[in-house]
């Protein structure tokens, strides 16, 4: 083993030397000194260029915001532009003036630099940052080994680099295409995945529960299968890998219940629609409308800002009140009491008027108001109004019909009483009999 990377790593030596022999000619000397100069030309118009272009784009304030992305990006490379014009506009020179330029050094530094400003523009398809900066440098390695004709040299040291169990091999340059095939699968998975997403959302035919049902079951299908692939590109035998993980599974099974049961959980109420998304719900002393159904919990948007991410265990077997699980429509009971003295008819009319009027009470549902007992300071009532927008809060609603009921019977007459008690203090000749 040792012995084989030697030799690999003699043999890219041996590429390098040669490339480095051959061009230590004056001739190949001017070409390198001619490129500094270039990427010093190309050093002053970003200095030149960047300030006023930042500027403009900024004043550009109805662009959408991928025009301005794709703008940022070409500031950002604005260097690397201008020196493959400047090469180029060399290599084009050279061959009118009869020099062997396009060919040679100038030429293999143009190449190599118009792929690597491709690589930099195609790199920013991949969102995740991490990710996009070990594609991108991979890629500029690759396009460098193979213009500079060291890539089998490269190839044979990589493959050299390798452990062997019994009859299976893994190298450093399997790992490496398994990390390639895998990375660029999961590319194409990932857009096929975004435009069968964006369709499904645009679908009215699908409910939200079963949006996000089918978009999590075609993201483990298509990252999976990239998964798979990937180790089959690396000679990996997927049948020991399935017996691997049912033991693994089996042990997981016991250590983490709960995990488990909020994923089987997350299953059952994408099924059975129970919640979907822009629910407003009640589960404890929480209130707020579900802004995500996830793996392993329900987000929850609170009327103050706050999200709470809720097991799923909690929704399949607590007790949840979705408000708006059937239809939109919510009824809110509001109790009150006036003073024996007020006329019961006049209070339930003043009450049913004053609630009408509230903007969010639905004035076409019926609006009631009935007596619920007889209390010891006051008649009691219960004021019965309907809303549809229960996501707006239910506070608010309850404070502005209060509010209403207050103003009205001010402006009629009506009282509302509050318990009163009434302490006598006895004299001493009271406190004598008593004793006696």
């Amino acid at each position: 083993m040792e012995q084989e990377i030697v030799e690999a790593a003699q043999g890219l030596w041996s590429d390098v030397e040669a490339f480095l022999r051959g061009n230590a000619t004056p001739w190949r000397m001017y070409q390198i000194a001619a490129l500094v100069g270039l990427f010093a030309v190309a050093h002053g118009v970003r200095l030149a260029l960047t300030p006023r272009a930042e500027g403009w784009v900024r004043s550009r304030d109805g662009w959408p915001r991928w025009r301005l992305r794709v703008a940022v990006v070409v500031i950002r490379r604005i260097r690397g532009i201008a020196f493959v014009a400047l090469a180029w506009t060399a290599v084009r020179g050279g061959e009118r003036l009869g020099w062997p330029v396009a060919g040679d050094l100038m030429g293999l530094a143009a190449t190599i630099a118009t792929a690597w400003i491709a690589i930099s523009f195609g790199g920013q398809l991949i969102r995740n940052r991490p990710l996009r900066r070990v594609v991108t440098w991979g890629a500029w390695t690759y396009v460098a080994l193979l213009y500079l004709g060291f890539l089998d040299g490269a190839a044979a040291f990589l493959d050299s680099l390798a452990i062997t169990f019994d009859d299976f091999r893994i190298s450093a340059l399997s790992v490496l295409k398994a990390v390639t095939v895998t990375g660029a699968l999961i590319l194409i998975a990932r857009a096929i995945l975004g435009a069968a997403i964006r369709r499904l959302q645009r679908s009215p035919d699908v409910s939200p529960s079963m949006r996000v049902l089918a978009t999590k079951a075609l993201q483990v299908l298509f990252f999976g299968v990239a998964v798979a692939i990937g180790l089959r590109a690396i000679g990996f035998d997927l049948t020991g890998l399935a017996v691997l993980s049912g033991a693994i599974g089996l042990g997981l099974g016991f250590g983490l219940q709960k995990v488990v049961s909020n994923l089987v959980s997350g299953v059952i109420i994408l099924l059975d629609k129970s919640v979907k998304p822009g629910d407003v719900i009640s589960l404890g002393d929480t209130f707020g409308w579900i802004n995500e159904l996830g793996a392993r919990y329900v987000s929850v948007v609170t009327r103050d800002g706050r999200e709470y991410l809720i097991p799923n265990e909690d929704f399949v077997t607590g007790q949840v009140v979705n408000w708006s699980h059937t239809d939109e429509f919510v009824r809110i009971d509001l109790e009150f009491g006036t003073s024996y003295a007020d006329d019961p008819h006049l209070v339930r009319q003043v009450a049913v008027e004053a609630a009408s009027r509230v903007p969010r009470v639905l004035p076409d549902r019926a609006i009631a108001c009935h007596i619920t007992g007889f209390g010891d300071s006051s008649v009691d009532y219960v004021l019965r109004v309907w809303i549809r927008d229960a996501q707006d809060g239910l506070a608010s609603i309850r404070g502005n019909i209060y509010l209403a009921l207050w103003d009205a019977f001010k402006e009629r007459g009506i009282t509302i009483p509050f318990p009163q008690r009434e302490v006598r203090v006895q004299g001493a000749d009271h406190a004598n009999r008593v004793r006696n």
